[in-house]
């Protein structure tokens, strides 16, 4: 038997995911005599009795024969929900949605979300939303195919203007897109689908493509024995009066019963039980209490999102795969990969906390893409264990002795032990918040750490001395020099012959006081403990003093010299090491 495809919708904020999702549950686009739209725990089924009413003669066109028995949409849109229909491997979402503003574009998390989409392997279709923010567009609710007709010309110009830039974005992250209507091969290209969420415009195309594309090329992956052993995976897990903890899952495969054994991984370990209840949403209009929102039923099949009831759900794992009747190799499965995404090294990285198993692959596959190193990474409240950890990677490396938590508690006694190491931690509740934020930091430190750097340390620098402009020949030195090579800061010691003639007291350009001057540049100094005609002439060429603490420093430094200042650095060494050899 062939089930419905899942479906999830991943976008920028505010490109219009929710409103998506929204237009695809409301009635808008559904005539009557078509179908029900069913309300799922956690997604929405849209019939193929719609799809076909909507799309017509569409699915003719483009060659399709719609077999499958619907969409299953999954309600909460974004990088989280999505994380969380995680499974060995990839994901049980078989399709996408990406939604791109029309007016903006791609945005940062546009193309983070084709990132994800990349390392999870999920094929995609683009919904370009938005066009009726277009000046001059007439949305109406019709096929995109039908309205784009009433349109002008200078209008649909201005669209694919539009539409290509997405197409240049899209290329750089390694996918060929194009305007659905325009495609040859759509094993090659990804379609991409104006749409309008307040009308409907471009609805009819969405779920055609959705369903044909379904059928075309994943009706392997969609055939399913409807009575096997149930397969799902938690999409969150919830308090619910009367019902203590329960469990919302997406059931990708086979049949699940009540009274099925059920296993899945919890925060200590893989939990056995046995379902005590299956429940569905009651329909909207029989609600006339909040406790009785929820329908009992016997069973469920492929592919579905229901509410698990069941003793010992204290401890889920959102994220977690679910197996009725699993094995001894299905459960040893299970424990082979909950260890499998969960890190724990002695190498030096950053450490992570966050409250699901899918939030944590998914902030782990992001690091990693980065470049960013993992030491420890797992699921629950941060302790006062962590914050250790995280002092013992500080004391080697600051940028990376810091946790990452995402969406998660921080424990009393690792709030008072972070305040008193100064241990930093980031808590988010967006993935890619967490993570621009930690950049941000991180770049911010090392500009911090470059300017104390460069306070401290003195500067390889060869300066030429200027007979023309002497202010004062003796204690101090007043004369007029210009920097040949590197950096002079105030305080610098300069050399000659390897002997030390004086010390740079203060740096003047144009009447006003510096602190340092750099290569090119023409100034006044003043040299302590110098007098012209005795050690120094008013011609001469000085080289700066560096202590061998600080020529270590600055043969250890990245991205602080030149080629030419390290050049500069060498004769410097060299000249010191000979006057010492004397």
């Amino acid at each position: 038997m062939i089930r419905k495809p899942i479906i999830t919708v991943l976008g920028h904020v505010d490109s219009g995911k929710t409103s998506f999702l929204d237009m695809i549950r409301g009635t808008k686009i559904v005539s009557q005599e078509a179908g029900a739209i069913t309300q799922h725990i956690g997604a929405t089924e849209v019939p193929i009795e719609i799809v076909k009413n909507l799309a017509g003669e569409l699915t003719k066109k483009y060659g399709f024969e719609l077999k499958i028995p619907g969409l299953l949409f999954i309600d909460t849109p974004g990088h989280e929900a999505f994380s969380n229909l995680r499974k060995r491997g990839g994901s049980i979402a078989d399709l996408a949605v990406l939604t791109v503003d029309c007016i903006k574009g791609c945005e940062k998390q546009t193309l983070e979300s084709l990132d994800i989409l990349k390392a999870f392997k999920v094929p995609f279709i683009i919904a370009m939303t938005k066009i009726d923010k277009m000046q001059g567009w007439d949305s109406k609710k019709l096929s995109f195919t039908e309205n784009k007709e009433n349109q002008s010309k200078e209008l649909l110009e201005e669209l694919d203007k539009k539409l290509y830039c997405i197409v240049g974005e899209a290329h750089k992250k390694g996918f060929l897109t194009e305007r659905f209507d325009r495609i040859q091969n759509f094993t090659k290209e990804i379609p991409i689908i104006p749409i309008c969420n307040k009308t409907g415009e471009g609805f009819p195309e969405v779920l055609m493509f959705l369903a044909g594309l379904s059928q075309k090329y994943l009706e392997k992956k969609l055939n399913i024995e409807v009575k096997g052993r149930g397969k799902g995976t938690i999409l969150e897990v919830k308090e619910e009066k009367g019902l203590g903890k329960t469990i919302d899952v997406i059931l990708y495969d086979g049949t699940i019963r009540t009274g099925d054994q059920i296993v899945l991984a919890g925060k200590q370990g893989i939990i056995e039980t046995k379902i005590r209840a299956l429940l569905l949403p009651k329909p909207l209009d029989e609600i006339s209490a909040p406790q009785e929102r929820f329908d009992s039923v016997k069973e469920v099949h492929a592919a579905s999102g229901l509410k698990i009831a069941a003793p010992g759900l204290e401890n889920a794992l959102a994220g977690s795969p679910l197996i009725v009747k699993a094995t001894k190799e299905e459960i040893e499965e299970i424990k082979k990969e909950i260890q499998s995404i969960k890190i724990d090294s002695e190498e030096n990285g950053v450490i992570i906390k966050t409250d699901t198993l899918g939030s944590l692959e998914a902030t782990i596959k992001l690091l990693q893409e980065k470049g960013i190193k993992v030491r420890k990474a797992n699921v629950g409240e941060i302790t006062r264990r962590d914050v250790i950890e995280a002092e013992g990677v500080k004391e080697k490396d600051k940028i990376q002795g810091v946790i990452l938590a995402f969406n998660t508690k921080i424990n009393p006694e690792a709030i008072e032990e972070a305040k008193k190491n100064e241990i930093k931690i980031f808590n988010e509740k967006i993935i890619y918040n967490l993570i621009e934020k930690y950049e941000k930091w991180v770049i911010e430190e090392k500009e911090k750490a470059k300017k104390d750097f460069l306070a401290e340390v003195v500067f390889p620098v060869k300066i030429k001395l200027m007979p023309e402009n002497v202010f004062r020949n003796a204690k101090p030195v007043i004369i007029g020099a210009k920097i040949l090579e590197g950096k002079l800061k105030t305080g610098t010691k300069l050399m000659k012959n390897g002997k030390i003639v004086g010390k740079v007291q203060g740096i003047q350009n144009n009447g006003e006081t510096i602190k340092n001057a750099s290569k090119g540049e023409e100034v006044a100094i003043s040299i302590s403990d110098a007098v012209l005609g005795r050690g120094i002439e008013n011609n001469d060429e000085l080289i700066s003093f560096i202590s061998e603490k600080d020529m270590e420093k600055l043969e250890n430094s990245q991205g602080i010299l030149n080629e030419e200042e390290k050049e500069l650095l060498k004769k410097i060494k060299e000249v010191k090491l000979q006057e010492e050899a004397k």
